[in-house]
């Protein structure tokens, strides 16, 4: 078989990193050939990495993030509140893997839905399955899958995810059916999974956001239990970034 019938018989067998880095290969002059071995590996270690970086392309659409955000961008500036060292031991997403919740709280321009952004996105690095919404619109997703009928399927696909980021919370208040569909889905992901909540309300005011001492009760325990809680502070960072802006102008 020579080496385009290689190459054919690559991309039919969808091995498209192997193919990619096959072809490249072929087009080195003879003397910068590499051994057998070496073939081998490479083609196996390009595979592998095309491979994972497909499935985290998809792991990241099917989040569907409010925007791109990396770890690598946040800035530690002094008055933040922020621990580093904190941020460097969540970063390798090991708290997904033992159930734990992170609660981000500030105020508004703070940094809380980009951080949390930052580690969905890391989360997916890792393979694994993350879902981000804002609070509102996941009770106006809950509230057409219970019109449509797919009420279950929607929770339980929820339920499913790694990682799920609810931004946002706090900022409407709450109606029955949504204190009552935010339990369901509190308890169904307790001790199994991990979640990500961003509010401007500080931790000891979900009490009376939530506004049923029962339920308030038994969603904060599950909640706060185990959980890392970040109280971000200092001034806006849309408000410093737009002052840089005009400095640089």
């Amino acid at each position: 078989m020579n080496n385009q019938a290689t190459l054919e018989a690559m991309r039919k067998l969808a091995l498209w990193g192997m193919a990619q880095n096959f072809e490249q290969l072929i087009r080195l002059p003879l003397d910068q050939h590499p051994t057998t071995d070496q073939v081998v590996a490479q083609l196996t270690q390009a595979e592998q990495a095309y491979r994972q970086h497909r499935k985290t392309v998809t792991a990241v659409r099917q989040a569907r993030f409010r925007y791109q955000a990396a770890l690598e961008e946040i800035e530690y500036l002094p008055g933040r509140n922020l621990d580093k060292n904190l941020l460097l031991r969540l970063a390798d997403s090991s708290f997904i893997s033992r159930a734990e919740n992170i609660l981000i709280t500030g105020a508004t321009g703070c940094g809380k839905s980009f951080l949390a952004t930052a580690l969905g996105y890391q989360a997916c690095h890792m393979g694994l399955r993350v879902a981000y919404f804002s609070l509102p619109k996941l009770f106006q997703k809950l509230h057409l899958a219970q019109a449509d009928g797919s009420y279950v399927k929607e929770l339980a696909r929820l339920e499913r995810q790694h990682l799920l980021i609810l931004d946002d919370w706090g900022m409407q208040a709450l109606s029955l059916h949504e204190r009552l569909a935010l339990m369901q889905l509190i308890e169904d992901r307790h001790g199994r999974a991990s979640t990500i909540i961003t509010s401007q309300l500080p931790v000891n005011g979900w009490y009376d956001y939530i506004a049923d001492p029962t339920l308030a009760d038994a969603m904060l325990d599950r909640l706060v239990h185990h959980a890392h809680r970040i109280e971000l502070k200092g001034e806006s960072m849309r408000k410093r970034t737009k002052k840089e802006e005009k400095i640089g102008q």
